[in-house]
């Protein structure tokens, strides 16, 4: 609106050899790309009912080409408008779906389970996106807390039904199986039977990462199954270290063809240590060099304290470093080991 009366008040201020009133078609043009039809159609009326009072004025203006002009424009605008809305609500509707997938994939989860405080951080590498092929869930059973991260090769919905398959396969192993062993097979079992109902184009086109962490109840120690995932990293009194796997186990779903080896590790947890657990996007994550994100030398340089500020931190600085494009997905969860008596987040301060 603000350019059509610039437009009217420029072509009634200059000679009429200027002919700014040519100009007139363009704005119902430009309201197409933020206004609804109607108020396009309304733009297109007055930018007209503009140009016949200009012609009155000015006789020899070339009216009613420019007015002609207008016409035509204000219904292509209209049409573009009405095809911009439209597209605009699939948007939203394909949002609100991948909105519920989220919420299947990656549950909300609580920050607290007895002693083990966790927090989750997920990135999506499309800006458009909730969610991509990597995934985490975590279950409190009579064995412990136990953690799933993984991250499964590929993306768009294949990868997502992929994730979505081993998280559920999770859900219900994890309260099941005494061992992370038998966790892991079923996670392959599932990942198979997910794969034979909805074939990969290529053999190697889905396999999938994934690290399996058990915190027994009390703390004391961890047990790991690492299928081909980057190490978690444990911060200890300012010593880091990476917990990497004395034997190799196999990626979900290439068991069948290298075998179905499972080793499990078992590490040192005590009270107030920090338990960081990422994606390979976390680690691959690039600035304008081309250089890696540095995780471990990132987690060293942080003070040991609450996961939700480590996770804020850290989802800063990658943004930071990759200046805000990155190039695959990213999950990460902080766990720590908290003195029984020591409250949870948020209720540290509050008086009682």
């Amino acid at each position: 609106m603000v350019l059509t009366i610039v437009i009217a008040s420029l072509a009634y201020a200059t000679p009429p050899e200027v002919a700014f009133s040519r100009l007139l078609p363009a704005a119902p043009a430009l309201a197409a790309a933020m206004w609804p039809v109607l108020p396009t159609v309304l733009l297109g009326t007055v930018c007209l009912l503009l140009m016949i009072g200009l012609g009155i004025v000015f006789p020899g203006l070339g009216t009613w080409w420019t007015a002609g002009g207008i016409v035509a424009v204000t219904v292509a605008a209209a049409y573009g408008s009405h095809v911009r809305l439209q597209r605009e609500q699939t948007l939203f509707q394909v949002r609100l779906v991948a909105d519920a997938a989220q919420q299947v994939v990656l549950s909300p989860m609580p920050r607290r389970f007895g002693d083990v405080e966790i927090e989750a951080l997920y990135l999506a590498a499309a800006a458009e996106a909730s969610i991509g092929g990597d995934f985490y869930e975590v279950v409190d059973t009579k064995y412990g807390v136990r953690l799933l991260i993984g991250d499964v090769r590929g993306k768009g919905l294949p990868a997502v039904g992929s994730a979505a398959a081993m998280v559920n396969s999770f859900r219900e192993a994890a309260y099941d199986e005494a061992d992370l062993v038998n966790i892991a097979r079923r996670l392959e079992a599932s990942s198979n039977r997910y794969n034979a109902a909805f074939p990969p184009e290529g053999m190697m086109e889905r396999f999938a990462t994934a690290l399996l962490v058990e915190i027994p109840h009390g703390g004391g120690s961890i047990g790991i199954l690492n299928c081909g995932h980057p190490p978690p990293l444990l911060l200890n009194r300012g010593e880091l270290r990476a917990l990497e796997p004395t034997a190799p186990s196999p990626l979900l779903n290439l068991a069948e063809l290298i075998g179905d080896h499972y080793s499990i590790d078992t590490f040192g947890f005590a009270s107030g240590d920090l338990l960081l657990l990422y994606t390979d996007g976390v680690a691959e994550a690039r600035d304008r060099d081309g250089e890696f994100f540095p995780v471990a030398a990132w987690l060293r340089r942080q003070t040991p304290g609450r996961p939700r500020e480590l996770l804020n931190t850290l989802h800063h600085d990658l943004l930071q470093y990759s200046r805000g494009r990155l190039d695959d997905d990213i999950a990460a969860l902080a766990v720590r080991l908290c003195a029984s008596e020591e409250p949870p987040d948020g209720q540290r301060d509050q008086p009682a």
